[in-house]
């Protein structure tokens, strides 16, 4: 069966566990409209479930966890934003607030907006093969779903200059050693850690994780305070960044297989 034949994102339970995958292993689980209204709508769907304790979000196969944005919906002038529900942000998940833990089960390459996507989550569980970078300043763009301030909160602020800065990645094991990620597993093992770990949450009082929850990232009405303003300056900076001679130059030169050649204009 074609990709076109099926569902972007897969849903399933584990006792008290939602699994949510994003099913376009054949695009490297590129995120495009469908992707983020999959799953913004499970997020839903779990929150309205008293039997939801946790979620798992992950990608399908073992190549990628997600590779950011899909640049070729992008290039037909397509949304990549849930339609009606652009406010969930990124994947219908990276300014979604959910009051249900939530754990990345990264398999494989978690570049850009993959990087960004499992920051968002609260705990991260990676497989031996995954990698997390964002590599934005190398086309002439920004990690606008989160991740230029939610990078440096999550790890070293100055381990996460350099990745901000650079633009290069980083392994799993690396990931690790800087604390950026809670756990590595060997690959194909991942989704199965990440659902152990869930349960160890699940088996807890759910409005005593929740209220937890909301307690440790200062939430007041599903909002996290302390980013708001954050998200405002990053897409100010996006916005304007877009209108830029560099941020054209930097795609261009991808997709032309040559070095890009910088103007600052």
């Amino acid at each position: 069966m074609s990709e076109t034949n099926e569902p972007a994102v897969l849903v399933e339970r584990v006792g008290n566990v939602m699994v949510i995958t994003i099913n376009r292993p054949s695009a490297r689980n590129a995120v495009n409209s469908a992707v983020s209204a999959g799953v913004g709508g499970a997020l839903d769907e779990a929150a309205a479930d008293p039997d939801v304790r946790a979620i798992v979000l992950t990608g399908a196969g073992e190549k990628s966890f997600c590779a950011g944005a899909d640049l070729k919906a992008i290039s037909r002038g397509e949304s990549v934003y849930a339609p009606n529900n652009r406010e969930w942000g990124f994947a219908g998940f990276v300014n979604k607030y959910t009051d249900k833990p939530t754990i990345a089960a990264v398999n494989g390459t978690a570049l850009g907006g993959g990087t960004e996507l499992a920051m968002s989550a609260d705990l991260i569980v990676a497989a031996e093969n995954a990698t997390f970078g964002l590599p934005e300043v190398k086309r002439g763009l920004i990690a606008g779903a989160g991740g230029v301030f939610r990078l440096p909160e999550q790890m070293p602020q100055r381990l996460a200059m350099e990745m901000i800065f650079t633009g290069d990645p980083i392994s799993a094991a690396r990931a690790l050693e800087v604390g950026l990620i809670n756990q590595v597993v060997p690959e194909g093992q991942v989704v199965s850690a990440a659902v152990e770990l869930a349960q160890r949450i699940a088996v807890n009082a759910p409005l005593s994780v929740q209220a937890s929850k909301r307690v440790a990232y200062g939430v007041v009405d599903s909002i996290r305070v302390e980013e708001a303003d954050r998200w405002v300056l990053s897409a100010a900076e996006w916005d304007q960044l877009a209108t830029s001679e560099d941020s054209k130059e930097g795609p261009r030169a991808f997709a032309e297989k040559r070095e890009p050649v910088w103007k600052a204009r």
